[in-house]
């Protein structure tokens, strides 16, 4: 019998409780049986192959505890990052690093960044190595949110983009395909299912044909550049585009049912504190802002970028740690129900960065301690998701309507009776359009309501399984798609509703009446 074995059946007869017992069991086991402490990765790999072989009988608790990292899939879903291949950008911001054999803006040493150039950029490879990771420490990976990162992804040749993509899903596949529509259609009943795509690239490069190419690729999500709202602190830091251009995209691309999420840069040139605080203000409450997503990337000053030299000459002052400590928790107090702050600071290596308040790594978890000290509240999607907490049968749904680049946001959820814990939601949307009686730049849309998102959140659950603590599958997600389909009929007197849906969903709308158009699914009501 293998040691690792050996350890195995002793932890499941002395049923550990959590995962400090799990360290002292260890050590104890290590003792008594002249061991080496093995790793949980490893002991979790033999539970596996244990339970595969029928030596031993299955033990949640045992698998949930040896998990690494259990909240990489507390959203219900995992994330794969996968980085494009160094390339020439188009922009020339003085903020932004460039390094040989890495994207513009990407440095050796950040996680992702690193995995990519070990493998050479190969999206196959990176997408099938972190998949790989990700069911050796434990997480289920039926349902994965992939984001392409790496440059001006709307700047690099088309074709590169293409065959990109299509390797990204024979990956998930474990099958390579002869093209990117056949690795799509493999997708959507695959067991890695593809259930969100999402592509970094600037607002300047959004346009109707950008769009159609890429709902073609399967995109569901843009993250926009946006960096400021201001015209001058944008002309200063030489990004080539103005405000008017970051609505325009954002619009095109809600009026296309995109998930949109705003890449913000606090801290620039020309800005301050004062500014940065009324700019994320502005966001929130001008119309033709409002993204649903939100990452707060913070100036990392970097020798590799121009806007260092302005620093050593002291033309430029950076923000203390206090101050950016400060200013982003006045930021969180403000963020609306509907979004989601994704990340609070780049995952920069700090021997990169100049100033000091960039070199907090663990900036988010040091705020959301000074906000419980200060009795704080954070009321962003990702500060209320219900996380590991068990299913509460005692729920409601609210609804929130507001007015966004010209059209109408309905965002639909399911929370508890305090709006403390978030189990799922939906964003519905009325486009520009429609409520302006104008022609749809995409056909299928034509006097459509649109479905933007839908997501319930908790433990991952696979997609042929049911878990009774568990939030997903419990029908919370077709409660709100019915109660969309409502709104869009009764309120707008809207007949057909559409779902920009992920081609691992697509099957799941098919379940309910949808049928799939022009990259889209589509149901018309009688």
């Amino acid at each position: 019998m293998a040691e690792t074995d050996k350890v195995i059946k002793a932890l499941i007869k002395t049923k550990i409780p959590d995962l400090n017992g799990l360290q002292a069991f260890k050590r104890q086991a290590s003792k008594k049986w002249s061991l080496r402490q093995f790793s949980n990765v490893e002991l979790l790999q033999a539970y596996h192959r244990m339970v595969k072989n029928k030596s031993i009988k299955a033990s949640p608790r045992l698998e949930k505890i040896l998990q690494k990292r259990p909240i990489r899939s507390l959203s219900g879903i995992v994330n794969v990052s996968v980085l494009t291949k160094p390339y020439q950008c188009p922009g020339k911001c003085i903020y932004c690093p460039s390094q040989a054999n890495m994207p513009k803006s990407y440095l050796q040493g950040e996680p992702a960044a690193q995995r990519a150039q070990d493998l050479g950029f190969d999206p196959y490879k990176q997408t099938k190595q972190r998949i790989e990771v990700l069911k050796m420490t434990g997480h289920a990976t039926d349902k994965i949110e992939m984001r392409i990162i790496g440059g001006t992804w709307s700047y690099y040749p088309v074709e590169y983009r293409i065959d990109f993509i299509k390797q990204c899903f024979d990956a998930c596949n474990n099958k390579k395909s002869k093209n990117l529509e056949q690795a799509q259609k493999i997708n959507e009943t695959a067991k890695n299912r593809v259930v969100g795509l999402s592509i970094e690239t600037r607002p300047d490069f959004i346009n109707e044909d950008e769009i159609k190419f890429l709902r073609a690729l399967g995109v569901t999500k843009v993250e926009l550049g946006v960096q400021s709202i201001y015209d001058d602190v944008l002309k200063f830091c030489q990004r080539d585009h103005n405000t008017q251009t970051t609505i325009k995209a954002t619009q095109l691309l809600k009026d296309a049912g995109f998930k949109v999420s705003y890449q913000m840069m606090p801290n620039l040139p020309k800005s301050g504190l004062k500014r940065d605080l009324a700019m994320f203000k502005e966001l929130f409450s001008n119309p033709d802002f409002k993204p649903d997503y939100l990452k707060i990337y913070p100036l990392v000053l970097l020798k590799e970028a121009p806007l260092h030299k302005l620093w050593r000459k002291k033309q430029f002052k950076d923000y203390s740690e206090k101050e950016l400590k400060d200013l982003i928790i006045k930021i969180k107090t403000l963020v609306p129900r509907y979004v989601r702050i994704e990340r609070i600071i780049r995952d920069i290596p700090s021997q990169y960065a100049l100033n000091e308040a960039a070199k907090v790594t663990n900036l988010r978890q040091y705020i959301l301690a000074e906000m419980t000290k200060k009795n704080l509240q954070c009321n962003c999607i990702r500060c209320r998701e219900v996380g590991s907490d068990k299913h509460d049968h005692n729920i409601k749904m609210f609804r929130s309507d507001y007015q966004a680049s010209q059209g109408q946001e309905i965002f639909l959820s399911f929370e508890n009776q305090s709006r403390t814990k978030l189990y799922s939601m939906l964003r519905l949307r009325i486009p520009s359009q429609v409520l302006a009686k104008k022609k749809h730049f995409l056909p299928v849309l034509q006097d459509a309501a649109i479905i933007r998102e839908v997501h319930t959140y908790g433990v991952q659950t696979p997609i042929a399984e049911n878990k009774k603590t568990a939030s997903q599958h419990k029908g919370l997600g077709k409660a709100l798609i019915k109660e969309a389909e409502r709104i869009a009929k009764e309120e707008f007197n809207l007949k057909k509703i559409a779902v920009i849906a992920a081609i691992g969903t697509r099957e799941y709308y098919r379940k309910n009446e949808y049928t799939f158009s022009a990259s889209y699914l589509v149901k018309t009501k009688k």
